[in-house]
């Protein structure tokens, strides 16, 4: 979402209207991510893009490095941004290089076993309105007016070309074949790759607000009325090439101030709920502030969806651009105890090398408190899980095996780390020595054991 000063005087009217509960450890209801296997997941990853080049240079600022990085400070998942107007820049003309690119960089993700779901990713709609996204070809506005906020781009979304556009993507009848058949293309190229757990159908969808309607209730009505049908129509899209990856669906981007999503079923039996994770005031630049309630809002909210609906959670986006101010040590605790409460995991925003939102810096080195998002897990468990407790030092998990590995994720660590395995399983104790790369530690157990992994610095 990445939003500025435009939406900090919503953030507060939406706070104030989400009621805070209690968090629940290993929240009841939710289920969990798992391969093709069986084995119960969990994604830790940051999400990979370039939005500065198109067409013949497209996706050229990312490279191997990215992938071997990740996977060297123990992170198995990215995001790939990837844009339709790329991809189709003239109506039913796909770009044979633009796949390519894709294709060489699944290559790299899967060399470095990093798990990779593909981004249809819009920003303000797309290029008509100096952005990415949807071609210019398929942009619709009825003449209605468009005004650049070069400094809160967030605030575009509300001009009304804009959301007319979108009104138009949902509803005229070409453009929604038109962007069912852009998915088949990807679905049908990539189906098969091994690096490719799915497909996130749309970035952040927005929509068209009525005269009087306010913003929480325009946004249950675009997601209620415009988007379960279009994730609908996409989904037997997809399906119609590729019948095992998962299809990760987001609601609009309000669900981070608290309100949960309208969103209805979406009829297929893989599907991920994938809202973001963002504060407009902290992304207007405030610092975190933990007796707002925002992080319990959000978690409450958030996990409406999946529980009514029996799906698993994977938050696409998160993280604040001033990830240096006093309170963001605490924020990202924080915030890494409520994912590991609900969620499948998670893809932090954004795995690059400079300022801004980067995780590291030109030399690969964690940016302030962003090295927190770097601890020990589980990135699959061959069995069910009966509790999982994580911490930055230390990771403990219990599960009922079945036949199968489970896999052990530590990040480099310069003391190294200690595994403790208890009941029918091997090896029972393992010594990972100090290293500058992530170590995958393999367990396996008889099936029925019940068993307790036990990770711990040394």
């Amino acid at each position: 979402m990445r939003t500025t000063a435009s939406a900090v005087a919503l953030s507060a009217v939406l706070l104030a209207a989400a009621a805070p509960t209690p968090s629940v450890a290993g929240e009841p209801g939710v289920p969990r991510l798992t391969d093709d296997r069986g084995r119960v997941l969990t994604l830790r990853g940051w999400n990979i893009e370039d939005k500065a080049n198109r067409g013949d240079a497209a996706l050229s600022a990312v490279t191997e490095r990215h992938f071997r990085d990740l996977s060297a400070h123990g992170f198995d998942f990215a995001r790939l941004l990837v844009f339709w107007d790329d991809l189709e820049p003239r109506p039913g003309r796909y770009s044979e290089a633009y796949l390519r690119k894709i294709e060489r960089i699944l290559d790299w993700a899967h060399k470095y076993r990093v798990q990779v779901v593909i981004d249809a990713h819009q920003d303000v709609f797309g290029p008509a309105f100096g952005h990415r996204g949807v071609p210019e070809w398929a942009t619709r506005t009825d003449g209605l007016p468009f005004t650049p906020h070069p400094d809160d781009w967030f605030a575009e979304y509300f001009e009304p070309a804009v959301q007319r556009a979108f009104t138009h993507l949902y509803e005229d009848e070409d453009l929604r074949r038109a962007q069912a058949a852009m998915w088949r293309v990807l679905a049908d190229r990539f189906e098969h790759h091994p690096a490719v757990l799915g497909y996130d159908l749309i970035n952040e969808p927005m929509g068209e607000l009525r005269p009087g309607e306010d913003l929480p209730s325009a946004a249950r009505r675009i997601e209620a009325d415009q988007l379960t049908p279009m994730y609908n129509r996409l989904a037997a899209a997809v399906r119609s090439v590729d019948r095992d990856n998962w299809l990760f669906v987001e609601p609009t981007p309000i669900v981070g101030e608290g309100v949960p999503t309208a969103l209805g079923k979406i009829k297929d039996p893989k599907v991920v709920y994938a809202p973001h994770f963002y504060n407009t005031a902290m992304e207007a630049g405030a610092d975190y502030d933990p007796a707002a309630g925002w992080i319990e809002a959000y978690e409450a909210a958030v996990v409406a969806y999946p529980k009514a609906h029996k799906v698993p959670v994977v938050v696409g986006e998160w993280g604040p651009l001033n990830n240096a101010l006093p309170n963001m040590g605490r924020f990202y605790r924080d915030a890494m105890a409520s994912l590991n409460r609900y969620s499948s995991g998670s893809a932090g925003y954004v795995w690059c090398y400079g300022g801004g939102y980067c995780a590291v810096d030109a030399e690969g080195r964690f940016r302030t408190n962003k090295e927190l998002t770097a601890a020990p897990y589980a990135a699959a468990v061959a069995g069910a899980v009966r509790e999982e407790t994580h911490a930055a030092d230390a990771y403990r998990v219990t599960y009922t095996a079945v036949r199968g590995a489970t896999e052990l994720s530590l990040p480099p660590s310069p003391r190294g780390w200690r595994v403790e395995v208890a009941g029918r399983a091997w090896p029972r104790a393992r010594e990972v020595a100090p290293g500058e790369r992530a170590t995958r530690v393999v367990v396996r157990a008889a099936p029925g054991a019940v068993v307790t992994i036990r990770v711990s610095r040394r």
